[in-house]
């Protein structure tokens, strides 16, 4: 079957531009491996940048149970916390609400779902992408766009390289049950890593963390690292010892890379984490994939009405890419270099405590403007 665009992966960057292409009444396939709605290891803190326009795209916040984000918490390993409030602010909602209620708008627009499926190849003869997923389905279209998350099989079928990191990280994802503000998102150090929490719908917490997966191997699994070295940050024990924990198991992610990638590989664009991820600690991936959808969809629009051919689809798509989103996620690397070890977050929380008027324009480097 042919279409004009075919999206792999439904998560926020996939399900943005297919609105929006939809929208514009493209036929919009979206392969995606599971069904919604489905939980996913992500920090579920929204900056407020992009609020505006998930209203307009008609999202009910408020009816949706989001909660409103003005203050920041840091902590070092030993206790030390700093506070501030936040210029722009955000709002908190978990994916496992968020993305299901993108994907009733654009089935409600006309885009068609492969849902439970995956993308085992794609080749591109001429002018036409043939998609071929696990089901031993073949699809045609002008226009692939890749939003498959951090780490996807897709990566090695399309001999996609990335440079080395040094450091190999996880991911780990919890909701829970807990005393503690709604209108603050903390973030805690802990030897390797740190973790967040902030609220989201119906009272309840996302807690998520980042960490290098040495810690997980000396310690002899994911619960032991938590007990042996996170719980060495106080605010962090007492999360431990006191929420309620939800899920029957944590969501986990192995092999986080934040080395950069390209936006475009073999002709396909790509949205989101699948583009690049930013440090947890700068916050704002959710944002970065909304945006990059729009700004993906409506160079497609023009590439489709023949207003630009390919290659400016994709110089165009790589350099908004750029101007968009590179020194953000440059600093967010280099912002992380400042935690995750005893010396480096008591002397950053200690000089921020003395200086405080550095930490909003710090902040400030890692949101966008409000989008339109």
């Amino acid at each position: 079957m042919n279409y004009d665009v075919i999206i792999v992966g439904g998560g926020l960057g996939g399900l943005i531009s297919s609105i929006q292409l939809a929208k514009k009444q493209y036929n919009v396939l979206v392969v995606e491996k599971y069904a919604y709605p489905f939980n996913k290891v992500c920090g579920e803190y929204v900056s407020n940048e992009v609020k505006p326009f998930l209203e307009d795209i008609g999202l009910d916040l408020t009816l949706l149970g989001a909660t409103n984000i003005n203050r920041f918490q840091l902590t070092s390993i030993k206790g030390k916390s700093l506070e501030t409030t936040l210029q722009m602010g955000g709002f908190g909602l978990s994916r496992y609400t968020l993305d299901n209620e993108l994907y009733k708008i654009a089935k409600s627009l006309g885009v068609t779902f492969l849902l439970n499926t995956f993308v085992d190849d794609i080749q591109k003869i001429n002018e036409t992408f043939f998609v071929e997923t696990n089901a031993s389905q073949t699809f045609e279209t002008k226009v692939v766009i890749g939003s498959y998350g951090k780490r996807g099989k897709l990566d090695k079928s399309l001999f996609r390289q990335f440079p080395a990191q040094k450091q190999a990280f996880i991911g780990v994802k919890y909701h829970i049950k807990y005393d503690f503000p709604k209108d603050l998102i903390a973030l805690h150090n802990f030897n390797g890593g740190y973790c967040g929490i902030s609220a989201i719908e119906d009272d309840k917490y996302c807690l998520c963390y980042l960490s290098d997966r040495n810690n997980v191997k000396q310690s002899g699994g994911v619960h032991e690292m938590e007990l042996d070295i996170m719980c060495q940050n106080p605010f962090l024990s007492d999360i431990f010892q006191n929420a309620e924990f939800l899920f029957d198991r944590p969501l986990v992610i192995n092999e986080i890379i934040f080395t950069p990638k390209s936006a475009v590989h073999k002709n396909i664009l790509m949205v989101g984490d699948t583009a690049g991820l930013i440090t947890p600690l700068a916050g704002n991936g959710m944002s970065i994939a909304i945006r990059a959808g729009v700004i993906a969809s409506k160079l497609i629009g023009d590439f489709l009405q023949k207003k630009i051919n390919r290659e400016e689809l994709e110089g165009n798509y790589t350099e908004e890419w750029n101007k968009n989103f590179k020194n953000r996620l440059w600093r967010g690397r280099q912002l992380q270099k400042l935690f995750g070890d005893e010396f480096n977050s008591n002397l950053a929380i200690s000089t921020l405590k003395k200086l405080p008027f550095l930490l909003k324009p710090i902040i400030k480097a890692t949101h966008g403007k409000i989008m339109e």
